[in-house]
């Protein structure tokens, strides 16, 4: 039966209709859009047909990148029109017919990955990997850290969806005292809790993309495990920083949640201890709240390690977006950016293993034994959700991947 008479609650409602890319099993191979609503997801180019929307086009792909290069007037429409199919009865009859069970489709990445850029946004994470590398340092952070938000390119090729497999990687490794670097599988393979964002619009090379205009490029975010092998990782990244030890691969979550989903979501970012320069600076009065309210959860093999909260993060979207086009870099249609590892105040908020273990010294106890970091085998899922309308969750989905052997 269709989804139109939901749970009161449901994190994916009609405040939600966070979008996708499915196909069906049998003769159809083809690749769609789709459009989450409970636990099933509508046809949205059928639908967009069915009901003449001129927006038919664009919906009717095996991607999200035309939708995501139409921009925020096309992005405000089809979502108004969305939920008028949703929730007028003359429109659900017309689209009852082209709702299929989650269960019965098979989910894809959602969009062309463009480029790849992660950050390193989260105070509390950046002083435990500091406290952890540099325990005699008068400072934890390094000089420029609360001056600019420090990121590195990554590999689109390797971006994933969610119940992709991730093969443990191979590389040099060396630790301190061996005398000289081996070759094979990472011993320390971790995971890093992040939020994905989601450009559509892209830019001209050379001007600037202002604080301002966050909205106007970014289409929406979703779920992001930055998978590193921390042994490849540590003896590569002097003086370059992360290669190897990160470009193996990324998963993301099959679903994208616009960012008109989250507007009940948005809180000011924390404090600044320092001042920022203007490009940067988002303390004046007309700018609106730059944070996300997102709630994660880290589980590992079901059980539930970790809940960092993204409040937290020091650095926003909007300024990450910013500065990475500063100097003049342009966007593209399908550029996706990483917050970096989320991590909280308290040791049940940390994102990643190397924070939830101190580096190996304390295991994480596991109803099916010991961890310091990740085993062949392990299954890991980050899910969340964010604050809604009248108290309802918006649910951001789930990101999940299973480590499998080299060999």
């Amino acid at each position: 039966m269709p989804p139109f008479d939901l749970p009161e609650g449901d994190p994916f409602g009609t405040h939600n209709l966070p979008y996708g890319v499915f196909s069906l099993p049998g003769s159809d191979p083809a690749r769609r859009v789709g459009v989450r609503l409970g636990d099933h997801v509508l046809d949205v180019g059928k639908a967009a047909y069915a009901l003449g929307s001129p927006y038919a086009p664009l919906l009717a792909q095996g991607s999200l990148n035309p939708l995501l290069a139409a921009g925020r007037t096309a992005w405000s429409d089809v979502r108004r029109a969305l939920t008028a199919w949703v929730t007028v009865p003359a429109h659900q009859e017309a689209v009852a017919d082209l709702f299929h069970p989650l269960s019965a489709v098979t989910l894809h990445l959602p969009f062309e990955v463009a480029d790849y850029v992660d950050f390193y946004a989260s105070e509390n994470h950046a002083r435990n990997v500091g406290q952890i590398f540099r325990p005699d340092a008068a400072d934890s952070l390094t000089p420029n850290w609360k001056h600019l938000p420090i990121g590195y390119h990554g590999r689109s090729g390797t971006v994933v969806v969610s119940g992709t497999d991730v093969v443990r990687p191979s590389g040099q490794r060396k630790a301190p005292a061996d005398p000289a670097p081996v070759f094979g599988p990472s011993v320390r393979l971790d995971i890093e809790a992040e939020v994905g964002f989601v450009v559509g619009v892209p830019s001209r090379m050379g001007e600037p993309v202002a604080l301002g205009d966050f909205r106007e490029h970014v289409f929406g975010l979703c779920l992001l495990n930055d998978w590193s092998a921390r042994d490849i990782q540590a003896w590569e990244y002097v003086p370059l920083g992360p290669f190897l030890g990160k470009s193996f691969a990324t998963s993301v979550s099959a679903w994208i949640t616009p960012l008109d989903a989250l507007d009940e979501a948005r809180v000011a970012p924390p404090e600044r201890t320092h001042p920022l320069l203007p490009y940067l600076d988002d303390s004046g009065s007309g700018t609106e709240p730059g944070g996300y309210d997102l709630r994660i959860s880290v589980a590992i093999n079901g059980h539930v390690v970790s809940e960092p909260p993204f409040s937290t993060m020091y650095w926003t979207a909007a300024q990450q977006l910013a500065h990475m086009t500063v100097n003049g870099a342009s966007l593209r249609t399908g550029d996706l950016y990483g917050s970096g590892t989320v991590s909280g105040p308290t040791e049940r908020e940390r994102g990643s293993l190397l924070e939830l273990t101190w580096n190996g010294r304390d295991p994480l106890e596991l109803p099916d034994g010991k961890r310091t970091f990740l085993e062949d085998g392990d299954v890991v899922t980050l899910s969340a959700w964010a604050p809604g309308p009248g108290g309802v969750r918006v649910g951001l989905g789930e990101v999940t991947g299973r480590v499998v052997s080299s060999s």
